[in-house]
Order: C-alpha cells, then structure tokens, then sequence
C-alpha cells in the first residue's frame, strides 16, 4: 500500500480482531489515507494474531492492547472501529466520541434502544467538534444500490408500490457455537434479522422512506441451544402508503442470495447478490399505458445504468475478508468526510431508524400483533422482554 499522500495520515485504532475485525484491518489496507496503528481485544491472542496478519502484509506491525483506554494512552490514534460483540458498540462509542475520535461502528448500532438517544446527542456534539461518526452500512455505496437510489430520487419509478426483501443465507451450528455471545438477546440482540437483515432493512428504508407499521413472525427452526430466530417474515407499511414484505433466514441450505426487489408504477428494479440485476424504467407515460397488462419481456437497461458509473460492477464471490468491497468503498466515504468537515454518508440517526426497525419486529413478533415505530422509538416497548416466536403459539425449535 503506498502511503504518499499531501495530508496527514489518519491513524485507526480496532476495537475487536475477530471476523470483522479482520475485514475492517483488509478495508483500511486499500485505503492509503488510512493506517492502524492499535489494535484492542481483551484476548490477548486474537490481537497479536491481528498484528501478525497485519505485518505479514507489508505494513507496520500495530500495538496491541486490552482496552480502548489502554491504547489512547499508548498509541496514536485519531479514528476508532467497533468490531466488537453488538452489546458493546454504543458503550465503547461513546468512550471514543468522549476521547475526541472519529469513530466507525459495525453494524448494528446495538442490541437495543435503551442509549440511542445518548449515543445521537454524543454524535451530534461531536460533529460540531470536527468528528464524524458513522455507522457500516457498506451496501449503500454499491452501484447497483446508488443506482436504484438516484432513479428512487429522480422519479423515475414513479410511484413506489411496494418491495419484497429476502436474506436467504446458511449459518451452521458450529457458527453459533463459536462464541458465547453469539445467538444471545444480551450480546448479539437478535439473530437473522439482526445479525445478518440488518443491511438489507437499511436498503429497504433507504429506498421506501419512513417505515410506520411492522407485523412479524419469527422461529427456531434449525439450530439449537440458541436464544434469538433463524427465520423470520415481516410486512412494513411506508409513510407513501407503499408496502414491504421482509423475510430473513440463516437456515437456508447451502446458502442462497439476498434479494431486494423495488417496484413503482413507472418502473422497478432487482438487486441480487449485491448487483443490479434488473433495472427498468418508463421512458414516457405513454409506455406505462401500451397495453392492458404491462409490458412482459421490457427490456432489462441495468447495464446501460451501470454503466454511467466509472467503477465497474464488483467481481462475485470474492472473499469479503479478502476484498471487502462495499467496506472500502465506505471508508473512502468516511475518509472524505473527515477531510472536508461534512457528515458520513451514514449517520448514527440512520443506523437508529434501522435498528428502531429490527426492534419493531422483535415486539411484534413476541406480541403477536402489528406495532407502530414511532411508538418503539418512544420507548413505549421498552419493558418488553422479546423472545423468539409468535406471543399467540409455543415456541417452535429443532
């Protein structure tokens, strides 16, 4: 990685050097803004392995410490990542904001809502200070996504109908069983939808707006000694009145896509895998009326929208530890942010309406009825302990 640059090199501290830790060590790599210069877990030997992987690269070897204290102390650290367990993220975050550093959070925000309203006044304090705080959404700066997102804002859709989100994914019992934390309401806050959906409810409010009623079911159906659902299905209803169906699994043999389906009255579009695979929009009003049931077949102009962007469609299946795309092209988000004073792309307030979401269908699904956001947001939910299953049926597992 060179590192000739006309600023200041931006020094990152990461906070947790597990998985993610990992991916966020391989992001800030393909970044010559950035360096890591700490590494902080209260393993000893997951740090060092970090630092080790991390030399072995061709950078610097980073110290490694076992708190966030610790390393301010001891390093020079202008920028923090929170890859640690979801239960820690707003607390460590804080802890950063506090010490005057910019901070980038793993997704999702937390586990609950119990300090989100800590955490946005901390953020919006320290953005007048010159900080950014941001958290990963990394797939709102795919093309396909900036896409669908730029044709939402233009009109070119028309009216938004509705949406169909699915997250159809494969976790094996050995992933839930290698960490403690791991399939825990306490720690991990919730499984598929919150572990894994999280992203894909992000897109989905990205392009829909402001959510305002969500009903859900949620099971265990394919793994054991686990506290939160593998499968779960949701219908959201839109302030535009547009309507979303939701479903989320980790138990989905051996593995299949996630897909988001955007569909108006002027045109829709499908993003599979992360690309954009189709994309259709009405040249004119008179399209739209050319005969009694649409147009079956219309042509499919995702290429020819793609192509607008100078950087090309991402390769498949490359190893996100590897090459982690959506997370670099992020970090290049976070570091211009830095660099000109303005807002990350992704803010805290919009990893709040998110996880303000995920709640919603954990409420909803233990209730065994519809709940309103704004009424989780309120905190009027905030007593409920929520569990996996409908409130109306017994609790199916394996």
């Amino acid at each position: 990685m060179s590192t000739e640059t006309s600023k200041p090199i931006i020094n990152v501290a990461i906070a947790g050097c597990g998985t993610i830790g990992r991916t966020h060590a391989a992001s800030v790599a393909e970044i010559e803004d950035l360096q890591v210069t700490a590494l902080v877990d209260e393993i000893t030997e997951a740090a060092d392995a970090l630092a080790q992987h991390i030399e072995a690269q061709g950078a610097a070897r980073p110290a490694t410490f076992r708190s966030l204290e610790e390393a301010f102390a001891g390093a020079d650290v202008d920028l923090v990542v929170i890859a640690t367990p979801s239960g820690l993220h707003i607390e460590q975050a804080l802890e950063v904001l506090n010490a005057g550093k910019h901070v980038v959070i793993e997704k999702p925000l937390d586990v609950n809502l119990n300090r989100t309203d800590e955490i946005m006044a901390a953020a919006k304090a320290a953005e007048a200070k010159g900080l950014v705080a941001s958290v990963i959404s990394q797939h709102r700066f795919d093309p396909a996504s900036i896409v669908v997102d730029e044709a939402r804002r233009a009109g070119r859709f028309g009216k938004l109908t509705s949406a169909i989100a699915s997250v159809s994914w494969y976790r094996s019992q050995g992933y839930y069983d290698s960490g403690a934390w791991r399939g825990t309401w306490a720690m991990d806050g919730g499984g598929a939808v919150m572990n894994q959906g999280v992203h894909t409810v992000d897109l989905l409010l990205w392009f829909l707006g402001t959510p305002v009623e969500i009903s859900a079911k949620t099971a265990l159906l394919a793994h054991t000694g686990v506290e939160v659902e593998d499968t779960a299905v949701a219908t959201v209803t839109f302030e535009s009145g547009a309507l979303a169906v939701l479903h989320a699994t980790t138990a989905a043999y051996p593995g299949l896509s996630v897909r988001l389906q955007v569909m108006g009255s002027k045109g829709s579009a499908v993003i599979d895998s992360d690309n954009l695979q189709f994309f259709h929009a009405a040249a004119s009003e008179e399209e739209t009326q050319s005969g009694p049931m649409g147009m079956p077949g219309a042509s499919n102009q995702a290429e020819e929208e793609l192509a607008k962007f100078a950087e090309p469609a991402p390769q498949s299946n490359l190893d996100p530890t590897v090459y982690p795309a959506g997370h670099i092209r992020q970090y290049r988000d976070v570091v211009d942010a830095i660099r000109s004073g303005r807002p990350a792309g992704v803010t805290i307030e919009d990893a709040v309406r998110a996880l303000a979401t995920v709640r919603a269908l954990y409420v909803s699904a233990t209730l065994g009825s519809p709940v309103l956001i704004a009424d989780v947001v309120a905190g009027k939910y905030n007593d409920v302990e929520v569990r996996t299953g409908n409130g109306n049926f017994e609790e199916v597992s394996a």
